[in-house]
């Protein structure tokens, strides 16, 4: 007995006319007798899958009992691929296309498959072909523009996607599609207008919220870049490349807190992703949480140890841990890694220059360049470390040229403080101030704001604590020491200067800035005994001092507590280096420094701050010991550099070595700002500067007012 061709006609006839349930009890019940019978089979199959039923067993016996049917292999090849079984998609697909290679559906259900597979490559072709048959398939054309993009072909993904828009030109998904080839090929102009035709189309399109952002980020146009992304977290779904985007644009127009924030949200969401950790060490870092961002960039290394990024940015801390030969070690993986990472390179020049090895140092911040053109970093350190002249035009143009890109915030600053320097170096005053001004306005954009109320009260309780009769009577668990030498003062008043005289004596190690004087006010405020701090003190100050006789530490800020540190060591010496006012302030207006507080970019705030500083500095002046404290004034010591030297050192209760006149030549790490100014011979050229900004300091002058008639 066999199947007639009534009862197919039949099935057919039902089929087509959608009644598929009565269509497919039909077919069951003649499977019944018929089970060996192919047709019944995809028929059945058929209304399986038109009534949403899962027809994958039907499509199968299918292909077994018509192995030569290219529509059976067809549609078992395409059922497949609608749940993602893309290997076996692909046997039925090929099996189809060998039977009727003209099989346009066929052709896109096999390339979707291979591109699924990570075999973009092969898609390609298979695409193509489908489209010369049957040009008007939307969804091909789409698609070969996806795996094109894929394939990092940008101008012709957006050839395939501008055809499937002539297709449908109100296709919101085509369109979006577009604008992002046309951002990833740097046209974000064109980008911004596809991405908000898109959401006119489609105004829950998220994704085109995202592409908007990007490419206003491209522009420079930050601040709607920032809507944008937020506009897309509200349309959800939150992802994790999205929060970055947020942070990262937050990140560039100086809102730290809440960009960290986002970075946190980020590795909640997806605690793997490397980029995230990184971003929030990166974060940390400027944020000066040192602690933090070194163990952010380990995390993010113990997910992907072959990140160079994460080295570069490791050994950056570790730089600034003066942590030198891990510093060295962490540049060198990320070097291994990529020859030609700029970052790593530049660090590498870093490094050199902290050493004082300035001439090999501007070869890795040139290579730096030459790896990233705009590596406006690069830029700004071969600024710091040398005098430029006229003949730096080229330094000039690359520097000037990338300020007209729109870079991020930190990077602005950066490159206007170096042009700024570029044309005081070279006696164009007027260019100069304006560069120098330029940079610190946009220094505010970071929000932290100065509070003058809140030092003068601050200073009025460090005075109010540290009364006479207590600073002066020798406390319980004071420390016998004589370690500690202190060299306070404001920045930019030569206590670098003075370390490095110092350390050049065989029985000094210069310790750089010691972190700790600050957060000790703040520990003896709630009564931690000072055998507590003294003990802490001397673990963090002899690290790595050998067996030095005295270390200093040159902390300037340490002027705010001097009174303690007499307190905790009686014996400890205290040198307080005063430079004139103007050109200290001014001198500190120019300088773009790492952690500096909000008075410093603005010189009314400055004047106050250094009111403050002299206030407190005449305190303590009066009230401890002569054996304890005595000042240095930076205009002497370049006058008079062996006078004062063995002032200096007799104070500490050394003898003369006549190596410190030689400080200049004295391999030792310097990581301050004045770490170029140091390893040079003492000259004069610095004092009285502010002479040649006279007309733009007239606020800075009224300011400080009778403090200028006492200048040292």
């Amino acid at each position: 007995m066999t199947l007639s061709h009534n009862d197919i006609g039949t099935l057919i006839a039902l089929v087509n006319q959608d009644r598929l349930v009565e269509a497919e009890q039909r077919a069951m019940a003649l499977l019944g007798r018929y089970p060996r019978e192919g047709m019944l089979w995809k028929i059945f199959g058929v209304t399986q899958a038109r009534q949403g039923k899962d027809p994958l067993a039907a499509m199968q016996k299918t292909a077994e009992l018509m192995p030569n049917d290219p529509e059976a292999h067809g549609n078992l090849g395409a059922v497949l691929h609608d749940q993602k079984l893309w290997e076996q998609a692909l046997v039925s697909l090929r099996r189809a296309l060998q039977l009727q290679p003209n099989d346009a559906d066929a052709l896109v259900n096999a390339a979707d498959s291979l591109r699924e597979l990570g075999r973009a490559a092969q898609a390609v072709p298979l695409y193509q072909r489908a489209l010369k048959i049957n040009p008007q398939q939307l969804i091909a054309q789409n698609d070969l523009g996806n795996v094109l993009l894929q394939l990092g072909e940008v101008e012709q993904a957006q050839r395939a996607y501008q055809l499937a828009l002539r297709l449908k030109p109100e296709d919101a998904q085509v369109r979006f599609n577009l604008a992002n080839a046309q951002r990833l090929a740097g046209n974000y102009a064109e980008a911004l207008v596809g991405s908000q035709q898109a959401l006119a189309l489609d105004p829950a399109l998220g994704a085109a919220y995202n592409n908007a952002g990007l490419s206003l980020v491209g522009l420079g146009r930050h601040e709607e870049a920032a809507g944008h992304f937020r506009r897309a977290l509200a349309s959800g779904p939150v992802s994790v490349d999205l929060l970055c985007n947020l942070s990262n644009t937050l990140r560039d127009m100086g809102d730290r807190r809440e960009a960290a924030a986002l970075y946190r949200q980020a590795i909640e969401l997806d605690p793997a992703h490397v980029e995230s950790h990184c971003n929030l060490g990166n974060m940390l870092f400027q944020m000066h949480r040192i602690d933090e961002s070194a163990a952010s960039y380990r995390r993010a290394l113990a997910l992907k140890p072959d990140h160079a990024a994460a080295h570069t940015s490791l050994a950056v801390v570790l730089r600034h841990q003066r942590r030198a030969a891990e510093a060295e070690a962490s540049c060198r993986a990320a070097l291994a890694l990529d020859p030609n990472y700029a970052e790593a390179l530049h660090v590498q020049g870093e490094l050199r220059a902290d050493r004082g090895e300035f001439a090999d140092a501007e070869q890795w911040f040139r290579r730096a360049i030459a790896a990233k053109p705009d590596n406006a970093a690069a830029y700004s350190s071969i600024s710091t470390h040398r005098k430029l002249t006229l003949n730096d035009q080229e330094w000039l143009q690359g520097a000037e040229s990338l300020l007209a890109k729109r870079l991020p915030l930190e990077q602005q600053i950066g490159l206007y403080f170096s042009i700024g320097k570029y044309f005081d170096d070279t006696g164009q005053y007027d260019q100069a101030f304006s560069n120098y001004e330029r940079a610190n306005e946009l220094t505010k954009r970071y929000g932290a704001v100065y509070d003058p109320v809140k030092l003068t009260a601050r200073v009025d309780e460090i005075i109010g604590r540290l009364d006479p009769s207590l600073v002066q009577q020798r406390q319980p668990g004071a420390s016998d020491s004589d370690l500690p030498v202190l060299v306070v003062g404001m920045p930019r008043s030569g206590t670098s200067l003075v370390e490095q005289i110092l350390a050049s004596h065989p029985s000094v190690h210069g310790a750089g800035e010691v972190t700790f004087w600050n957060s000790a006010f703040n520990a003896y405020r709630k009564a931690v005994p000072i055998s507590g701090l003294a003990e802490n003190y001397l673990e963090r100050l002899t690290a790595g001092s050998g067996a030095a006789v005295r270390v200093v530490d040159k902390m300037p800020a340490n002027f705010m507590h001097e009174g303690l540190v007499h307190m905790a060591f009686p014996r400890a010496r205290i040198i307080h280096v005063r430079r004139d006012p103007l050109d200290t302030c001014l001198s500190i207006y120019f300088q773009n420094f790492f952690n500096m507080g909000p008075h410093g970019n603005d010189l009314v705030a400055l004047a106050h701050y250094y009111r403050e500083y002299r206030r407190l500095t005449d305190y303590w002046r009066g009230l401890l010991p002569k054996n304890s404290l005595i000042e240095i004034s930076y205009e002497a010591l370049i006058e008079d550099q062996e006078g004062q030297s063995r002032r200096m050192l007799e104070f500490i209760g050394l003898p003369w070595d006549p190596r410190t006149l030689d400080f200049y030549k004295t391999d030792r790490l310097v990581l301050t700002a004045s770490r170029w100014q140091v390893r040079q011979k003492i000259h004069g050229a610095s004092a009285g500067r502010w002479r040649n900004y006279e007309k733009y300091i007239g606020p800075l002058q009224v300011a400080l007012g009778d403090i200028l008639a006492d200048a040292p």
